[in-house]
């Protein structure tokens, strides 16, 4: 499984905060790193995350909130390598 699971937010947004929550113990029993990415700092990232924020990527695939543990597990193992 790769070892790095992405959060693309930004930081005054409290859906985020609650994604981060949802997934920081998933991350850590599966022994993944748990990036944040803030959209605000790049125009790119802005202009596709801009109205879907929180947005989990692992492996080139991505889940958009809502979601809850168990969404966020099922979707880490389907995607898995």
């Amino acid at each position: 499984m790769p070892s790095e699971l992405i959060l693309y937010g930004t930081s005054s947004c409290h859906l985020c905060e609650q994604a981060l929550t949802c997934i920081l113990p998933i991350g850590q029993a599966l022994d993944l790193k748990v990036r944040e990415i803030d959209i605000a700092n790049d125009v790119a990232l802005e202009e596709t995350y801009g109205l879907r924020i929180p947005v989990i990527a692992f492996n080139s695939s991505e889940l958009g909130w809502p979601f809850n543990a168990e969404q966020v597990t099922a979707f880490l193992y389907t995607h898995k390598d």
